[in-house]
C-alpha cells in the first residue's frame, strides 16, 4: 500500500451525479515521497493538510485514502 501526505484538500457537497448519492465527501490530493501527487477519495476519519495516509482500495478506478495513524 503506498502512503503518503495530505497536500490539499476539499470536501464535495455538489457533486457529479455518479457520485451524488456519497456527497458530502472528502477528496485530497496526496504527494509522495517522490513528489509526484495522485487526486484521492477519503475514507473514514477526516484529514487535514499535512497529515499522513495509507492508500485503503482502489474501487471503480477511485483510488481511496485513509488517515494513518
Amino acid at each position: 500500500m503506498r502512503t503518503g501526505i495530505v497536500y490539499t484538500e476539499t470536501v464535495v457537497h455538489a457533486a457529479p451525479e455518479r457520485f451524488a448519492s456519497e456527497a458530502p465527501y472528502q477528496i485530497a490530493i496526496v504527494q509522495f515521497d517522490d513528489g509526484s501527487r495522485i487526486t484521492a477519495r477519503i475514507t473514514g476519519d477526516r484529514v487535514a493538510i499535512g497529515d499522513k495516509v495509507i492508500e485503503a482500495e482502489i474501487s471503480n478506478g477511485v483510488t481511496y485514502f485513509t488517515k494513518q495513524l
